[in-house]
């Protein structure tokens, strides 16, 4: 039985705010602005095809998680996941990945918030210094942090509020893309008829496309980390997870469709390079100036939603993490008052600004931006791998009379083999037949995949070193502390 001293508040959030918590955490206004539209060059005007397929994808993994997270109510999620479901070695490894992963969650979008507030603020008055991003970054870094801090149920009330602005701008634009489209609407987008792009006709087009839109789906997991402060996790976390994936699966769906017969589906491979890479502003524009504020506010408002999500992940896994002995102690202290994992929270904070000021001043905030999105993915499609190992290992080992051929061994290996490509490109991995996509990654891009890779040499070494001078707090990853 844990200690009453550090446990979380429990019973803090219902239903609603668990799943815009994976909501937020897949940030779908920054998804669908940014992220999305980088398949365009690939799958052209069968992008809506290559979110779909990307979307059948990432639902096997979103499956297993789920399938675990029923039985596994723990804040050490995914790691508690694989230590239970493979070995709890696997799980320290798995949780020392994922803390990365979630720290690097802030920085990423403050500083798209940075540039973008910046950039868009220049761009309507021209005596506004494009340098001023720094301090937008810094402004919402240290606004995350307050939310956070001020505990599960103000972070996720807030995040709830801001999820549903975002998704709802974003689908009142699609709509009125659909209608404005009239007589161009077509079915055809979801065939690989106008799959166009040069080097990339057909289905090599459409996978090649669905690998990047794939990547926005990431962050569907994040409901499981607040188990313990959930009510009924073990009902509510699973349906979380599930809701929160086909929901926002539909909403990219729909408007990159509405995106693609308002463009042209036969030459939406420029699309990701319209308005200087900001297609969806010049789509909102279309529609009235009015559209195009609530889009900024939307993409912006994405950023701060997905940073609070980041947040509450990161703080939960470094708190279950010390609280087991994996990581220091001192990071399992919480807040008195708020329940809040207070150290864990400083931790995300001051690592926060210094990779993303640091970084920033280096290169270019969107530079930066590139760095420290290329170390996330690395690191979160490896933990998203393992996830569907551990399902198949949890229901043969603990679970034989629930277990399903189905369910628990062919929908993990498929969620397993559909992630490779996904790993591969985000590490710039090429040479692989088949995968002609792929590109070798760049400095200073490069230099996230040689970090991220070191980042998991210390874990190894951490892992020793526990092992031989305190092998109980391995083992503990095991633990769910909620019973």
């Amino acid at each position: 039985m844990s200690n009453p001293e550090v446990k979380l508040a429990s019973n803090a959030i219902g239903l609603r705010e668990v799943v815009f918590q994976s909501i937020c955490s897949m940030a779908p206004g920054a998804a669908i602005a940014a992220s999305i539209p980088f398949g365009s060059p690939l799958a052209g005007g069968a992008l809506p095809l290559a979110v779909l397929f990307a979307f059948i994808g990432i639902l096997f993994t979103a499956s297993s998680i789920g399938q675990l997270a029923k039985h596994i109510p723990a804040a050490g999620s995914v790691a508690t996941y694989s230590a239970i479901g493979l070995r709890p070695w696997v799980g320290f490894l798995v949780g020392w990945a994922y803390a990365a992963v979630e720290i690097l969650i802030v920085p990423l979008v403050m500083l798209q918030l940075g540039y973008t507030v910046a950039g868009e603020w220049n761009s309507n008055s021209h005596g506004f210094p494009l340098s001023s991003w720094w301090v937008f970054m810094t402004l919402g870094t240290l606004l995350v942090s307050y939310l956070v801090w001020r505990g599960i149920g103000t972070s996720a009330k807030v995040g709830t509020m801001l999820g549903f602005f975002e998704i709802t701008v974003f689908v009142l634009l699609g709509i009125f893309l659909v209608v404005k489209a009239g007589h161009h609407n077509t079915l055809s987008v979801f065939t690989t008829a106008h799959a166009n792009a040069k080097g990339f006709h057909g289905w090599s087009g459409v996978i090649a496309g669905s690998v990047f839109t794939l990547l926005a789906f990431s962050g569907f997991e994040a409901a499981a980390p607040l188990a313990e402060e959930s009510k009924d996790p073990r009902k509510n976390v699973p349906k979380a997870i599930m809701i929160a994936t086909f929901s926002i699966a539909a909403v990219y769906i729909f408007t990159t469709y509405a995106a693609t017969v308002a463009f042209g589906p036969d030459k939406f491979s420029t699309f990701a390079a319209d308005n200087n890479g900001n297609p969806w502003d010049h789509l909102a524009r279309g529609v009235s100036s009015l559209m195009y504020i609530l889009v900024l506010l939307a993409i912006v408002n994405s950023t701060i939603a997905n940073a609070n999500a980041g947040a509450n992940v990161f703080t939960r896994t470094a708190f279950a993490f010390g609280r087991a002995g994996a990581f220091p102690k001192w990071m399992s202290q919480l807040d008195p008052k708020h329940k809040s994992p207070k150290n864990a929270l400083m931790v995300q904070l001051i690592v926060g600004l210094a990779l993303g000021l640091g970084l920033g001043f280096k290169y270019t905030p969107q530079e930066a931006f590139g760095i420290v999105a290329t170390g996330l993915v690395v690191d979160v499609v490896i933990v998203y791998m393992v996830a569907n190992l551990a399902c198949s290992g949890y229901y043969i080992k603990h679970r034989k009379e629930e277990r399903r051929l189905f369910l628990h061994l062919f929908v993990p290996a498929l969620g397993f083999l559909f992630l490779i490509p996904g790993f591969l490109n985000s590490a710039g991995i090429t040479g692989i037949p088949g995968l002609n996509f792929i590109v070798a990654l760049s400095a200073p891009l490069s230099y996230a995949a040689y970090a991220m890779g070191v980042w998991m040499l210390v874990g190894v070494a951490s892992l020793f070193y526990l092992k031989s001078k305190n092998p109980k707090a391995i083992e503990e990853v095991a633990t769910v502390h909620i019973d």
